[in-house]
């Protein structure tokens, strides 16, 4: 079992610290968050909160990702970063795969490259990209960057994208794998069919079981049940050995875990943050 841990909208002094103290600890992955804005106006409910506000975000510091595991990536050695989740369909995929591929290559192939959708229409409207379409969009992009990583002349042309023959400049011996975050039948779809692996939050067992069991249908429709397939998975489960011995056997690769309600403004202070993450290290990742 592998484990990750993350953090995001806390102080930016307390990133570095942290990666490093995770990183000794034995931690597998540093998993952050992803925003570009916050809408001053914004249409619905926030979709991960119970009832639906967004407010504790205002003032919730954002950095941009790829920036910010670079820099972790020269006070570390082993942990790996993972976008959790990375919202793809504002972006454009060119410059993702460059991003990608750059990250990658600096960072002696320790990223992990975790997408999704975004559930606010405000970052379409403010990247002038397109709302109605961002699921095939997405389908296409994850085809887009894996071929632009290959390091050969690459095309494509659809409805959505018209990209001429090109290619990048360096590109990873090894891409990162692709995780889908997400909650509906069409990100389970599109994970069995395009990515390499799926990041579950803030459901049972029982549900983590049945969601699993239908990726792993489609995955055998597509003649890929054969591939490695990373399942992280954020669960209310004391990790004792009988715990993760059991979580194993249902297929979790990567147990997410943490010291704080993500969706509440940060108040902890570094200290009491790192001593978590050393004790965790000392109490459960070296006993395993």
């Amino acid at each position: 079992m592998r484990f990750s841990m993350a953090e995001s909208m806390c102080d930016i002094d307390h990133y570095l610290p942290l990666a490093q103290t995770a990183d000794q600890a034995g931690f597998s992955t540093f998993a952050l968050g992803d925003s570009i804005l916050y809408p001053e106006v914004a249409a619905g409910n926030y979709p991960y909160t119970e009832t639906g506000d967004r407010s504790f975000l205002e003032g919730a510091p954002f950095i941009d990702p790829f920036q910010l595991f670079a820099a972790m990536s020269v006070v570390t050695e082993r942990i790996e970063f993972h976008t959790g989740v990375l919202k793809l369909p504002i972006r454009d995929p060119v410059l993702v795969a460059k991003q990608v591929s750059s990250l990658q290559v600096f960072s002696n192939e320790r990223f992990v490259l975790g997408v999704g959708l975004s559930p606010w229409i405000e970052d379409f409207q403010a990247t002038q990209t397109d709302w109605a379409s961002r699921g095939p969009r997405m389908d296409e992009m994850l085809q887009i960057i894996n071929g632009l990583m290959s390091g050969e002349y690459f095309e494509w042309k659809s409805d959505y994208y018209d990209i001429p023959r090109i290619k990048l400049c360096p590109t990873p011996a090894k891409r990162p794998p692709i995780i889908i975050g997400g909650h509906s039948k069409a990100a389970y779809r599109r994970a069995a069919r395009y990515a390499d692996g799926f990041s579950f939050i803030s459901l049972t067992e029982e549900d983590l079981i049945e969601r699993l069991a239908y990726i792993n249908g489609l995955r055998a429709e597509y003649g890929r049940e054969s591939e490695p397939f990373r399942v992280f998975a954020g669960l209310a489960v004391i990790p004792t050995p009988a715990n993760i011995e059991r979580l194993e056997s249902i297929g979790v690769t990567d147990m997410s875990v943490g010291y704080r309600n993500p969706y509440e403004p940060d108040t902890m202070a570094l200290q009491d943050k790192i001593d978590w993450v050393k004790r965790f290290g000392d109490d459960v990742i070296a006993k395993l």
